[in-house]
Protein backbone atom coordinates (compact mmCIF):
# COMPACT_ATOMS: atom_id res chain seq x y z
CA UNK A 1 0.00 0.00 0.00
CA UNK A 2 1.23 3.56 -0.80
CA UNK A 3 1.99 5.92 1.91
CA UNK A 4 -0.65 8.16 2.95
CA UNK A 5 1.86 10.56 4.85
CA UNK A 6 0.32 14.21 4.27
CA UNK A 7 2.55 16.15 2.34
CA UNK A 8 1.90 20.04 1.55
CA UNK A 9 3.07 21.66 -2.27
CA UNK A 10 5.12 23.78 -0.98
CA UNK A 11 7.07 21.35 0.73
CA UNK A 12 7.23 19.28 -2.19
CA UNK A 13 8.51 22.08 -4.13
CA UNK A 14 11.37 22.98 -1.28
CA UNK A 15 12.36 19.69 -0.52
CA UNK A 16 11.54 17.32 -3.48
CA UNK A 17 14.64 15.98 -6.01
CA UNK A 18 15.60 16.77 -9.43
CA UNK A 19 12.80 15.08 -10.76
CA UNK A 20 10.04 16.18 -8.49
CA UNK A 21 10.98 19.76 -9.83
CA UNK A 22 11.16 18.27 -13.12
CA UNK A 23 7.99 17.08 -12.73
CA UNK A 24 6.78 20.52 -12.73
CA UNK A 25 7.36 20.69 -16.83
CA UNK A 26 7.22 16.87 -17.60
CA UNK A 27 4.60 15.50 -15.25
CA UNK A 28 5.59 12.12 -15.93
CA UNK A 29 9.60 12.37 -14.58
CA UNK A 30 9.03 11.65 -11.11
CA UNK A 31 6.64 8.57 -11.95
CA UNK A 32 9.27 7.63 -14.43
CA UNK A 33 12.40 7.84 -12.00
CA UNK A 34 10.48 5.55 -8.96
CA UNK A 35 10.25 2.81 -12.17
CA UNK A 36 6.23 3.63 -12.04
CA UNK A 37 6.06 3.74 -16.19
CA UNK A 38 2.60 3.41 -16.98
CA UNK A 39 1.79 6.31 -14.61
CA UNK A 40 4.61 8.26 -16.16
CA UNK A 41 3.10 7.30 -19.27
CA UNK A 42 -1.19 8.54 -18.71
CA UNK A 43 0.75 11.71 -16.98
CA UNK A 44 2.50 12.91 -20.20
CA UNK A 45 -0.43 12.01 -22.01
CA UNK A 46 -2.70 13.78 -20.21
CA UNK A 47 -0.12 16.77 -20.53
CA UNK A 48 0.23 16.68 -24.11
CA UNK A 49 -3.50 16.17 -24.25
CA UNK A 50 -4.39 19.59 -22.27
CA UNK A 51 -1.42 21.39 -24.29
CA UNK A 52 -3.12 20.37 -27.70
CA UNK A 53 -6.42 21.24 -26.51
CA UNK A 54 -5.02 24.85 -25.46
CA UNK A 55 -3.50 25.74 -28.66
CA UNK A 56 -6.41 23.95 -31.12
CA UNK A 57 -9.56 24.94 -28.90
CA UNK A 58 -9.27 27.32 -26.25
CA UNK A 59 -7.01 29.71 -27.55
CA UNK A 60 -9.77 30.45 -30.36
CA UNK A 61 -11.96 31.62 -27.73
CA UNK A 62 -10.21 32.57 -24.46
CA UNK A 63 -8.37 35.57 -26.00
CA UNK A 64 -12.41 36.85 -27.38
CA UNK A 65 -13.71 36.46 -23.82
CA UNK A 66 -13.28 40.15 -22.57
CA UNK A 67 -15.09 41.23 -24.99
CA UNK A 68 -17.67 38.48 -26.02
CA UNK A 69 -16.31 39.24 -29.69
CA UNK A 70 -16.30 42.35 -31.97
CA UNK A 71 -16.76 40.88 -35.81
CA UNK A 72 -20.76 40.63 -36.34
CA UNK A 73 -22.18 38.78 -39.13
CA UNK A 74 -22.49 40.06 -42.45
CA UNK A 75 -23.78 38.82 -45.46
CA UNK A 76 -22.54 39.50 -49.05
CA UNK A 77 -23.04 38.24 -52.73
CA UNK A 78 -20.20 36.19 -53.76
CA UNK A 79 -20.17 36.56 -57.15
CA UNK A 80 -17.97 33.47 -57.76
CA UNK A 81 -20.39 30.70 -56.07
CA UNK A 82 -23.35 33.10 -56.65
CA UNK A 83 -24.77 32.35 -53.63
CA UNK A 84 -24.93 35.02 -50.57
CA UNK A 85 -22.04 34.05 -47.97
CA UNK A 86 -21.70 35.29 -44.35
CA UNK A 87 -18.40 36.46 -43.13
CA UNK A 88 -16.04 35.06 -40.44
CA UNK A 89 -18.16 36.60 -37.76
CA UNK A 90 -17.96 36.03 -33.62
CA UNK A 91 -21.07 34.09 -31.99
CA UNK A 92 -20.45 35.35 -28.45
CA UNK A 93 -22.48 32.59 -26.92
CA UNK A 94 -20.41 30.31 -28.30
CA UNK A 95 -16.86 32.37 -27.28
CA UNK A 96 -18.86 32.50 -23.57
CA UNK A 97 -19.81 28.81 -23.14
CA UNK A 98 -15.86 27.37 -24.74
CA UNK A 99 -13.80 30.05 -22.97
CA UNK A 100 -16.31 28.92 -19.44
CA UNK A 101 -15.44 25.01 -20.63
CA UNK A 102 -11.87 26.04 -21.22
CA UNK A 103 -11.18 27.62 -17.85
CA UNK A 104 -12.64 24.49 -16.16
CA UNK A 105 -10.56 21.95 -17.95
CA UNK A 106 -8.09 24.43 -17.00
CA UNK A 107 -8.71 24.41 -12.92
CA UNK A 108 -9.02 20.51 -13.67
CA UNK A 109 -5.60 20.23 -14.89
CA UNK A 110 -4.05 22.72 -12.34
CA UNK A 111 -5.56 20.47 -9.38
CA UNK A 112 -4.27 17.49 -11.02
CA UNK A 113 -0.84 19.04 -11.54
CA UNK A 114 -0.76 20.44 -8.02
CA UNK A 115 -1.34 16.64 -6.66
CA UNK A 116 1.11 14.73 -8.98
CA UNK A 117 3.71 16.98 -7.63
CA UNK A 118 3.09 16.29 -4.28
CA UNK A 119 2.68 12.36 -4.71
CA UNK A 120 5.65 12.14 -6.73
CA UNK A 121 7.23 13.89 -3.36
CA UNK A 122 5.94 11.08 -1.48
CA UNK A 123 7.35 8.45 -3.99
CA UNK A 124 10.47 10.09 -2.77
CA UNK A 125 10.10 9.87 0.74
CA UNK A 126 8.78 6.55 0.51
CA UNK A 127 12.05 5.66 -1.55
CA UNK A 128 14.68 7.43 0.88
CA UNK A 129 12.52 5.40 3.84
CA UNK A 130 13.54 1.62 1.90
CA UNK A 131 9.25 1.29 1.87
CA UNK A 132 7.65 -0.39 -1.19
CA UNK A 133 6.58 1.92 -4.20
CA UNK A 134 3.48 0.47 -5.37
CA UNK A 135 3.19 -1.25 -9.07
CA UNK A 136 0.87 0.02 -11.58
CA UNK A 137 -1.29 -3.27 -11.08
CA UNK A 138 -1.54 -2.83 -7.08
CA UNK A 139 -2.38 0.65 -7.93
CA UNK A 140 -5.22 -0.55 -10.35
CA UNK A 141 -6.57 -3.26 -6.96
CA UNK A 142 -6.29 -0.54 -4.56
CA UNK A 143 -9.09 1.04 -6.51
CA UNK A 144 -10.91 -2.13 -6.15
CA UNK A 145 -10.37 -2.26 -1.95
CA UNK A 146 -9.12 0.45 -0.10
CA UNK A 147 -9.88 3.28 -2.63
CA UNK A 148 -13.10 1.70 -4.07
CA UNK A 149 -15.01 5.24 -2.46
CA UNK A 150 -12.61 7.10 -5.18
CA UNK A 151 -14.01 4.45 -7.99
CA UNK A 152 -17.14 5.06 -7.26
CA UNK A 153 -17.33 8.52 -7.32
CA UNK A 154 -15.14 9.47 -10.16
CA UNK A 155 -18.28 9.51 -12.59
CA UNK A 156 -20.77 11.09 -10.16
CA UNK A 157 -17.97 13.83 -10.22
CA UNK A 158 -17.46 14.46 -13.71
CA UNK A 159 -21.24 14.13 -14.11
CA UNK A 160 -21.99 17.10 -11.22
CA UNK A 161 -19.35 19.12 -13.17
CA UNK A 162 -20.27 18.84 -16.78
CA UNK A 163 -24.06 19.21 -15.94
CA UNK A 164 -24.37 21.54 -12.80
CA UNK A 165 -21.37 23.09 -12.19
CA UNK A 166 -20.75 24.21 -15.81
CA UNK A 167 -24.44 25.39 -16.20
CA UNK A 168 -24.10 27.44 -12.67
CA UNK A 169 -21.19 29.37 -13.99
CA UNK A 170 -22.27 30.35 -17.27
CA UNK A 171 -26.29 31.26 -15.81
CA UNK A 172 -23.76 33.54 -13.49
CA UNK A 173 -21.66 34.76 -16.09
CA UNK A 174 -25.10 35.63 -18.41
CA UNK A 175 -26.46 37.80 -15.76
CA UNK A 176 -23.08 40.22 -15.93
CA UNK A 177 -24.08 40.22 -20.21
CA UNK A 178 -26.68 42.14 -22.07
CA UNK A 179 -27.98 38.98 -23.58
CA UNK A 180 -31.58 39.37 -24.58
CA UNK A 181 -33.84 39.93 -27.75
CA UNK A 182 -31.59 42.69 -29.13
CA UNK A 183 -28.33 40.73 -28.51
CA UNK A 184 -29.73 37.33 -29.88
CA UNK A 185 -26.60 35.41 -31.44
CA UNK A 186 -25.54 34.16 -34.22
CA UNK A 187 -27.25 37.24 -36.09
CA UNK A 188 -26.21 39.65 -33.10
CA UNK A 189 -23.14 39.70 -30.31
CA UNK A 190 -23.61 40.64 -26.88
CA UNK A 191 -21.20 41.84 -24.31
CA UNK A 192 -20.33 42.74 -20.71
CA UNK A 193 -22.43 44.99 -18.53
CA UNK A 194 -21.24 44.68 -15.02
CA UNK A 195 -23.81 45.00 -12.09
CA UNK A 196 -26.31 46.48 -14.70
CA UNK A 197 -28.73 44.05 -14.88
CA UNK A 198 -28.60 43.60 -10.54
CA UNK A 199 -29.08 47.13 -10.78
CA UNK A 200 -31.94 46.88 -12.81
CA UNK A 201 -33.80 44.13 -10.69
CA UNK A 202 -33.25 45.38 -7.03
CA UNK A 203 -34.60 48.64 -8.06
CA UNK A 204 -32.62 50.90 -10.39
CA UNK A 205 -33.82 53.70 -11.73
CA UNK A 206 -34.98 55.03 -15.07
CA UNK A 207 -36.81 52.54 -17.72
CA UNK A 208 -35.94 50.12 -15.29
CA UNK A 209 -37.76 50.68 -12.55
CA UNK A 210 -40.35 48.44 -13.39
CA UNK A 211 -38.15 44.99 -12.47
CA UNK A 212 -37.59 46.42 -9.18
CA UNK A 213 -41.23 46.70 -8.48
CA UNK A 214 -41.76 43.44 -9.95
CA UNK A 215 -39.43 41.58 -8.24
CA UNK A 216 -40.05 42.67 -4.78
CA UNK A 217 -43.97 41.64 -5.29
CA UNK A 218 -43.07 38.28 -6.98
CA UNK A 219 -40.29 37.15 -4.50
CA UNK A 220 -42.87 38.41 -1.50
CA UNK A 221 -45.28 35.71 -3.67
CA UNK A 222 -42.82 32.76 -3.65
CA UNK A 223 -41.97 32.88 -0.11
CA UNK A 224 -45.72 33.03 0.68
CA UNK A 225 -46.38 30.35 -1.33
CA UNK A 226 -43.47 27.68 -0.25
CA UNK A 227 -44.12 28.27 3.36
CA UNK A 228 -48.10 27.77 2.92
CA UNK A 229 -47.49 24.78 0.41
CA UNK A 230 -44.71 23.30 2.41
CA UNK A 231 -46.89 23.42 6.09
CA UNK A 232 -50.41 22.63 4.54
CA UNK A 233 -49.34 19.30 2.84
CA UNK A 234 -47.07 18.56 5.34
CA UNK A 235 -49.26 18.89 8.28
CA UNK A 236 -51.99 17.43 6.01
CA UNK A 237 -50.64 14.60 5.57
CA UNK A 238 -49.71 13.73 9.45
CA UNK A 239 -53.48 14.25 9.87
CA UNK A 240 -55.00 12.37 7.10
CA UNK A 241 -52.08 9.59 8.08
CA UNK A 242 -53.30 9.67 11.74
CA UNK A 243 -56.93 9.39 10.82
CA UNK A 244 -56.64 6.42 8.25
CA UNK A 245 -55.07 4.91 10.78
CA UNK A 246 -57.17 5.68 13.97
CA UNK A 247 -58.88 2.19 14.76
CA UNK A 248 -62.56 4.31 14.28
CA UNK A 249 -61.73 4.63 10.93
CA UNK A 250 -63.97 2.36 9.09
CA UNK A 251 -62.54 0.85 5.81
CA UNK A 252 -59.32 2.54 6.05
CA UNK A 253 -57.91 0.08 3.10
CA UNK A 254 -60.52 2.04 0.96
CA UNK A 255 -59.69 5.09 1.76
CA UNK A 256 -56.08 5.09 1.35
CA UNK A 257 -56.32 3.14 -2.04
CA UNK A 258 -58.47 6.45 -3.13
CA UNK A 259 -55.94 8.67 -2.01
CA UNK A 260 -52.96 7.06 -3.81
CA UNK A 261 -54.38 6.58 -6.61
CA UNK A 262 -54.89 10.38 -6.99
CA UNK A 263 -51.59 10.05 -7.16
CA UNK A 264 -51.17 7.75 -10.57
CA UNK A 265 -52.90 10.54 -12.11
CA UNK A 266 -50.34 12.68 -14.12
CA UNK A 267 -49.82 15.87 -12.47
CA UNK A 268 -50.43 17.96 -15.52
CA UNK A 269 -53.37 16.52 -16.41
CA UNK A 270 -55.18 16.64 -13.11
CA UNK A 271 -53.82 20.35 -13.16
CA UNK A 272 -55.21 20.84 -16.56
CA UNK A 273 -58.53 20.14 -15.43
CA UNK A 274 -58.43 21.93 -12.12
CA UNK A 275 -57.95 24.95 -13.93
CA UNK A 276 -60.56 24.24 -16.27
CA UNK A 277 -62.90 23.59 -13.70
CA UNK A 278 -62.35 27.19 -11.88
CA UNK A 279 -62.09 29.39 -15.29
CA UNK A 280 -64.36 32.11 -15.57
CA UNK A 281 -66.71 30.02 -17.72
CA UNK A 282 -65.56 26.58 -16.05
CA UNK A 283 -68.04 24.33 -14.37
CA UNK A 284 -67.81 25.65 -10.38
CA UNK A 285 -68.58 29.17 -12.01
CA UNK A 286 -71.67 27.83 -13.39
CA UNK A 287 -72.52 26.17 -10.36
CA UNK A 288 -71.76 28.95 -8.18
CA UNK A 289 -74.03 31.06 -10.35
CA UNK A 290 -76.97 28.83 -10.22
CA UNK A 291 -77.08 28.84 -6.49
CA UNK A 292 -77.07 32.23 -5.89
CA UNK A 293 -73.48 32.19 -4.93
CA UNK A 294 -71.99 34.69 -7.04
CA UNK A 295 -74.59 37.16 -6.65
CA UNK A 296 -74.39 37.01 -2.82
CA UNK A 297 -70.67 37.50 -2.84
CA UNK A 298 -71.12 40.68 -5.54
CA UNK A 299 -73.68 42.01 -3.29
CA UNK A 300 -70.70 41.89 -0.06
CA UNK A 301 -68.65 43.84 -2.68
CA UNK A 302 -65.95 40.07 -2.85
CA UNK A 303 -66.88 39.66 -6.57
CA UNK A 304 -67.44 42.90 -8.94
CA UNK A 305 -67.98 40.63 -12.19
CA UNK A 306 -70.01 38.02 -13.28
CA UNK A 307 -68.22 35.47 -12.49
CA UNK A 308 -66.06 34.28 -9.41
CA UNK A 309 -62.19 34.94 -10.54
CA UNK A 310 -60.81 31.99 -8.81
CA UNK A 311 -57.58 31.93 -10.95
CA UNK A 312 -57.55 35.29 -12.58
CA UNK A 313 -57.65 37.83 -9.79
CA UNK A 314 -55.35 38.58 -7.31
CA UNK A 315 -55.87 37.37 -3.73
CA UNK A 316 -58.84 34.60 -5.18
CA UNK A 317 -55.62 33.32 -7.17
CA UNK A 318 -53.58 33.35 -4.51
CA UNK A 319 -55.91 31.39 -2.01
CA UNK A 320 -56.72 29.20 -4.93
CA UNK A 321 -53.62 28.02 -5.26
CA UNK A 322 -52.70 26.80 -2.30
CA UNK A 323 -55.97 25.09 -1.82
CA UNK A 324 -55.58 22.94 -4.98
CA UNK A 325 -51.74 22.20 -4.27
CA UNK A 326 -53.35 20.67 -1.08
CA UNK A 327 -55.69 18.18 -2.95
CA UNK A 328 -52.41 17.18 -5.29
CA UNK A 329 -49.90 17.46 -2.34
CA UNK A 330 -51.42 15.87 0.29
CA UNK A 331 -51.17 11.93 -0.49
CA UNK A 332 -47.47 12.14 -0.73
CA UNK A 333 -47.09 13.55 2.74
CA UNK A 334 -49.85 10.91 3.46
CA UNK A 335 -47.57 7.95 2.32
CA UNK A 336 -44.36 9.46 3.97
CA UNK A 337 -45.96 10.16 7.23
CA UNK A 338 -47.68 6.46 7.67
CA UNK A 339 -44.22 4.60 7.34
CA UNK A 340 -42.54 7.16 10.07
CA UNK A 341 -45.87 6.59 12.36
CA UNK A 342 -45.65 3.15 11.94
CA UNK A 343 -42.29 3.04 13.94
CA UNK A 344 -43.67 5.73 16.29
CA UNK A 345 -42.30 5.07 19.89
CA UNK A 346 -45.45 3.27 21.71
CA UNK A 347 -43.91 3.80 24.93
CA UNK A 348 -43.62 7.48 24.78
CA UNK A 349 -47.29 6.90 23.81
CA UNK A 350 -48.92 4.55 26.49
CA UNK A 351 -46.98 6.43 29.45
CA UNK A 352 -48.27 9.60 27.79
CA UNK A 353 -52.16 8.06 28.16
CA UNK A 354 -51.41 6.36 31.39
CA UNK A 355 -50.43 10.13 32.62
CA UNK A 356 -53.37 11.56 31.63
CA UNK A 357 -52.21 13.00 28.23
CA UNK A 358 -54.96 14.34 25.69
CA UNK A 359 -54.86 13.13 22.23
CA UNK A 360 -53.60 16.89 21.34
CA UNK A 361 -50.96 16.63 24.09
CA UNK A 362 -49.70 13.24 22.67
CA UNK A 363 -49.56 15.18 18.82
CA UNK A 364 -47.93 18.57 20.09
CA UNK A 365 -45.34 16.78 22.42
CA UNK A 366 -44.91 13.44 20.82
CA UNK A 367 -45.84 12.90 17.40
CA UNK A 368 -44.98 16.39 15.48
CA UNK A 369 -41.16 16.32 17.38
CA UNK A 370 -41.07 12.90 16.00
CA UNK A 371 -42.04 13.56 12.58
CA UNK A 372 -40.06 16.45 12.11
CA UNK A 373 -36.98 14.57 14.14
CA UNK A 374 -37.11 12.07 11.38
CA UNK A 375 -38.62 14.13 8.25
CA UNK A 376 -36.50 17.15 8.56
CA UNK A 377 -34.49 16.86 5.61
CA UNK A 378 -37.57 16.16 3.75
CA UNK A 379 -39.53 19.28 4.93
CA UNK A 380 -36.10 21.50 3.82
CA UNK A 381 -36.58 19.50 0.67
CA UNK A 382 -40.04 20.45 0.53
CA UNK A 383 -39.49 24.21 0.83
CA UNK A 384 -36.51 24.48 -1.68
CA UNK A 385 -38.98 22.24 -4.38
CA UNK A 386 -42.08 24.71 -3.75
CA UNK A 387 -39.63 27.39 -4.20
CA UNK A 388 -39.18 26.15 -8.08
CA UNK A 389 -42.98 24.47 -8.07
CA UNK A 390 -43.23 25.42 -11.76
CA UNK A 391 -45.95 22.61 -12.97
CA UNK A 392 -48.83 23.92 -10.11
CA UNK A 393 -47.91 27.75 -10.43
CA UNK A 394 -47.71 27.32 -14.75
CA UNK A 395 -50.44 24.89 -15.03
CA UNK A 396 -52.77 26.22 -13.38
CA UNK A 397 -52.68 30.55 -13.84
CA UNK A 398 -51.40 29.88 -18.16
CA UNK A 399 -53.80 31.41 -20.50
CA UNK A 400 -55.97 32.35 -17.59
CA UNK A 401 -54.42 35.04 -15.34
CA UNK A 402 -53.84 38.48 -17.32
CA UNK A 403 -52.27 41.32 -14.80
CA UNK A 404 -53.72 44.53 -15.15
CA UNK A 405 -50.69 46.09 -13.34
CA UNK A 406 -48.99 47.46 -15.96
CA UNK A 407 -45.97 48.00 -13.88
CA UNK A 408 -45.67 44.12 -13.79
CA UNK A 409 -46.72 43.31 -17.50
CA UNK A 410 -43.42 45.49 -18.54
CA UNK A 411 -41.47 43.49 -16.65
CA UNK A 412 -43.14 40.36 -18.48
CA UNK A 413 -44.16 39.27 -14.69
CA UNK A 414 -47.74 38.43 -13.40
CA UNK A 415 -48.84 38.40 -9.62
CA UNK A 416 -49.41 34.25 -9.78
CA UNK A 417 -45.67 33.97 -10.67
CA UNK A 418 -43.24 32.09 -8.67
CA UNK A 419 -39.53 33.66 -9.51
CA UNK A 420 -38.81 30.59 -11.20
CA UNK A 421 -41.86 30.79 -13.83
CA UNK A 422 -40.73 34.39 -14.28
CA UNK A 423 -37.86 33.36 -15.03
CA UNK A 424 -39.41 30.73 -17.40
CA UNK A 425 -41.20 33.47 -19.15
CA UNK A 426 -38.40 35.47 -19.77
CA UNK A 427 -36.57 33.26 -21.93
CA UNK A 428 -38.97 31.85 -23.37
CA UNK A 429 -41.36 34.49 -24.46
CA UNK A 430 -39.35 36.95 -24.23
CA UNK A 431 -35.36 36.06 -25.04
CA UNK A 432 -34.32 38.39 -21.92
CA UNK A 433 -31.31 35.55 -20.79
CA UNK A 434 -29.39 38.39 -19.27
CA UNK A 435 -32.15 39.10 -16.62
CA UNK A 436 -33.54 35.47 -15.95
CA UNK A 437 -29.64 34.72 -15.15
CA UNK A 438 -30.23 37.36 -12.55
CA UNK A 439 -33.45 35.79 -10.95
CA UNK A 440 -31.62 32.21 -11.16
CA UNK A 441 -28.77 33.39 -9.13
CA UNK A 442 -31.63 35.06 -6.62
CA UNK A 443 -33.46 31.79 -6.92
CA UNK A 444 -30.09 29.65 -6.18
CA UNK A 445 -29.21 31.87 -3.30
CA UNK A 446 -32.51 31.95 -1.53
CA UNK A 447 -31.92 27.97 -1.64
CA UNK A 448 -28.51 27.48 -0.73
CA UNK A 449 -28.99 29.96 1.97
CA UNK A 450 -32.23 28.59 3.33
CA UNK A 451 -31.00 25.31 3.05
CA UNK A 452 -27.56 25.78 4.93
CA UNK A 453 -29.74 27.14 8.33
CA UNK A 454 -32.30 24.66 8.11
CA UNK A 455 -29.66 21.92 7.99
CA UNK A 456 -27.53 23.91 10.85
CA UNK A 457 -30.46 24.77 13.08
CA UNK A 458 -33.27 22.14 12.74
CA UNK A 459 -31.49 19.10 12.06
CA UNK A 460 -29.01 18.80 14.52
CA UNK A 461 -29.54 15.43 15.47
CA UNK A 462 -29.06 15.86 18.99
CA UNK A 463 -32.44 14.59 19.47
CA UNK A 464 -31.63 10.94 18.46
CA UNK A 465 -31.41 8.73 21.83
CA UNK A 466 -34.66 10.56 22.89
CA UNK A 467 -36.08 8.28 20.15
CA UNK A 468 -34.23 5.29 21.42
Amino acid sequence: MEDQRKVSFAEALTKGDLFVKLSLLWMGAGYARRKQYVKAAIMTVLELAVILFTVNFAMQYIPKFGTLGTVSPVRSFNVDTMKNEFNDYDNSFQILLFSLFSFVVWAAFVAVWVKNIMDVYRLQLMEEAGEHINSFKEDLVSFKEEKFHITLLTLPVLGVVVFTVIPILLLILVAFTNYDQNHMPPSGLFNWVGFNNFISLFGGGGLTVSFGYAFVRVLGWTLVWSFFATITTYVGGILLSLLLNSKKTRLPKLWRTLFIATIAVPQFVSLLLVRNFFSNGGIVNTICANIGLTGFLQKIGLVSTSYIPFLSAPGWAHVMIILINIWIGVPYQMLIATGVLMNLPTEQVESAKVDGAKPFQIFRKITMPYMLFVTGSALVTDFVKNINNFNVIYLLTENVYTTTNQVMANSQAKEVDLLVTWLFRLTQDYYNYKMASVIGIVVFVICAVFTLIAFNRMIRGDKEGTYQ
